[in-house]
């Protein structure tokens, strides 16, 4: 691992990590933006209301088929609380919040149904439908000034999760997610088909936002609230933009925005305030995502603020599908409530190929532990499968005012590949850290 200062890096160094920035900027110049005509669908004038206990599910539905069969346009919430269940976009469709706009979703469970082609914690089965899903569209978007609330709580949604930190909720084992996650993930394992992978008790719970094998997409200035589990989620999907957008939800698994096996993906300008995660880029787990074979690539990350989640900018751990070509700069990080800022966490269970991530001008103020590098990350070592980095360049982070700069599980120059590097530079207010105890034994799982 190759630690340097600021004003110690060679010009090469310097002239090659020009040229990687030069390709973060062709990546956003080659997203396909999304366009909609201008005609509003008002989901008023389809018999929606802003009336407690007033099911708007159909209203909703109807004026988004009518939009998409008018070629297009918004479909439009004013002013109000409008209760629904599982909305589902097609394609041409730009779902529009008004400000003072709230589209309240309900925590009933068969509201979700019926159940839809989904991913959850990286494996693919049939599940409950994420309250806002989309499935093979083209062109949508969700945007406004409006707030979209899950309504996640201590009694609902969030006790599915069983033991969790402090475990504010009175334990049930008979709706422990443990009852429905563990089969699916031996099924997974076992190669079942994904249209077996269906539960008549099933505990795991939907994520708020999935598109899913979609194309341009776009979510811009909404804030997303209390979800049941992951709050932003596109999955399998190509030229997604996530903008503005302010994601406060402090449950468990409330991952801020998690793109998984997608293509060219920007996300800047918004804010995360959540119970884990901030940013984390996926690629399937294990078996699954081997199946899948599609990496999450083409990624930019930029001019973001995160505060409360257990890391800034994560990759894995479900990245078995590999990750390139990840770019993230301008972010700010700070609170006593981020547990770490940069952070990348894998196993030999896993797997995948971590390459081409270069991240700069990130701002470290009050975290645990500024950058973790975790290659034995849950199961630990237990696989056969290499997790390998190759060309991660961490830079110019500064301001780090607790515990440690660097946390390190996994040194990445055990793994001796061509321009394999992993470099810091600029850390201030504190010494480089570093835990080299596994050494030994990443040697070891990264020569394999």
């Amino acid at each position: 691992m190759a630690l340097s200062a600021a004003d110690g890096q060679n010009d090469n160094v310097n002239n090659d990590d020009e040229k990687q920035w030069q390709q973060a900027d062709a990546i956003i110049a080659s997203i396909a933006p999304t366009a909609f005509p201008t005609r509003d669908f008002l989901i008023t004038s389809y018999g929606a209301k802003a009336d407690n206990g007033f099911d708007n599910t159909s209203a909703i539905k109807a004026a988004i088929t009518a939009c998409n069969s008018a070629g297009g346009g918004r479909v439009v919430v004013p002013a109000g609380r409008f209760e629904t269940g599982a909305v589902h976009l097609m394609s041409n469709v730009n779902l529009h919040l008004q400000q003072n706009a709230v589209l309240s979703f309900y925590t009933d469970a068969s509201h979700y149904m019926p159940y839809v082609l989904t991913r959850w914690e990286g494996v693919e089965l049939m599940g409950y439908s994420p309250l806002i899903y989309a499935f093979e569209q083209e062109n949508i978007g969700i945007t406004g000034q409006g707030i979209l609330e899950g309504n996640g709580s201590n009694s609902q949604w969030w006790p599915w999760k069983g033991k969790w930190k402090h475990t504010p909720w009175q334990l049930d084992p008979t709706i422990d997610q443990a009852n429905t996650r563990t089969p699916l993930f031996e099924m997974a394992e076992a190669g079942a088909p994904v249209s077996e992978r269906l539960f008549a008790e099933n505990y795991l719970r939907p994520p708020f936002i999935q598109p899913y094998r979609c194309k341009r997409v776009l979510i811009e200035n909404v804030t997303i609230r209390n979800s049941p589990f992951w709050l932003i989620n596109p999955v399998l999907s190509e030229d997604v933009i996530v903008r503005g957008v302010n994601c406060v939800s402090h449950g468990p698994n409330s991952d801020g925005c998690n793109p998984e096996s997608c293509n060219r993906v920007l996300i800047e300008n918004c804010l995360f305030d959540t119970g884990d995660d901030c940013i984390a880029l996926k690629s399937g787990r294990n078996n699954d995502g081997r199946r899948l074979a599609t990496p999450v690539q083409n990624v930019v990350i930029q001019d973001c603020m995160m505060r409360a989640g257990h890391g800034g900018v994560v990759l894995g751990s479900e990245i078995s599908g590999g990750a390139r070509n990840i770019f993230a700069r301008r972010c700010r990080m700070s609170s006593p409530d981020l547990d770490r800022g940069i952070r990348i966490k894998t196993n030999s269970v896993r797997g995948g190929l971590i390459e081409n991530i270069y991240i700069r001008d990130i701002e470290i103020g009050e975290v645990t532990d500024a950058i973790v590098i975790n290659f034995f990350y849950e199961e630990g070592d237990a696989g056969q499968y290499l997790a390998a980095g190759e060309r991660i360049c961490i830079s110019v982070i500064y301001g780090c005012k607790r515990q440690s700069a660097l946390f390190c599980y996994a040194v990445l120059s055990g793994h001796q590949s061509a321009g394999s590097a992993c470099t810091m530079c600029s850390l201030t207010r504190q010494p480089v850290l570093a835990c080299w105890k596994m050494w030994r034994r990443s040697i070891r799982s990264m020569s394999r």
